[in-house]
């Protein structure tokens, strides 16, 4: 199973989402989606924020967790967990940890990052290995970028077609990504109909994704930004992951009642 099912893909693409001026999260934050591969109800994934201190200094711990469910968990266990260490007043990234076992292939990886010299000290745990890269301004980790983009882009820029492009280091090394704003939805979701923003991530295409637009996904018109829904068209297969539960909203989430 090439594409890997873990919450790597909500990471990554729901970090590209989220335009407010001031913090669109707050401490005690949490959301819980369900992930289906094909027929198979194939795992659910967290995302959960609470206070604490990094070497003295106070940040927001937000966790992230994805485990495989049902059938699937029989011939393709996943068992993920991501961390991020971040500001509570500019929403950088402190430290990261990567720990993953997606069908036996398994990372434990933790990452500091210094951003006044650009530079990210990467500590192989699974090997015993360390290493340092030099990073680009206003790097991110995968988590790091979900939050700190919620409370940072304009959304007075939103018009159809608009671009919108972040820095990232993963595992060893920096990565561009760029999303296209699609326009202003309607989607049905467990809670109601929610009016949605509509996005789609320019992807490698290749080994796990079938095209470069080959993903799309939809979060909240609202003060929150709550991720909804996303659709990939794989390689092999299709995913579609579902926001199923929350609490902890900064703001009250619309529900359009009919």
């Amino acid at each position: 199973m090439t594409h890997r099912l873990t919450i790597t893909i909500l990471l990554v693409f729901f970090a590209l989402t989220s335009h407010q001026a001031q913090n669109a999260y707050d401490t005690g934050e949490w959301f819980k989606f369900r992930i289906h591969y094909g027929p198979f109800n194939a795992s659910y994934a967290t995302l959960e924020v609470t206070d604490d201190y990094l070497n003295g200094t106070p940040v927001y711990h937000i966790v992230g967790e994805g485990k495989s469910t049902g059938m699937l968990h029989w011939f393709f266990k996943v068992n993920d967990n991501y961390e991020t260490f971040i500001d509570r007043k500019n929403g950088k990234p402190y430290k990261f940890i990567r720990q993953i076992d997606e069908g036996g292939h398994t990372k434990d990886l933790e990452i500091d990052f210094d951003h006044r010299s650009n530079t990210a000290y990467v500590h192989d745990k699974k090997h015993d290995k360390k290493k340092t890269y030099s990073t680009k301004e206003n790097i991110h980790d995968m988590l790091s970028a979900f939050y700190y983009l919620r409370s940072n882009i304009n959304e007075d820029a939103l018009q159809p077609g608009h671009e919108i492009y972040l820095n990232l280091f993963i595992d060893d090394e920096n990565m561009d990504f760029k999303v296209k704003f699609l326009g202003r939805e309607v989607i049905k979701t467990k809670f109601g109909k929610v009016n949605a923003l509509k996005f789609r991530p320019y992807v490698m295409a290749g080994r796990v994704f079938k095209e470069q637009e080959s993903l799309t996904f939809w979060v909240s018109d609202d003060k929150n930004k709550v991720p909804l829904k996303i659709e990939a068209d794989l390689a092999v297969g299709s995913l579609d992951a579902d926001l199923d539960a929350y609490k902890g909203l900064k703001y009250p989430f619309r529900i359009i009642i009919d």
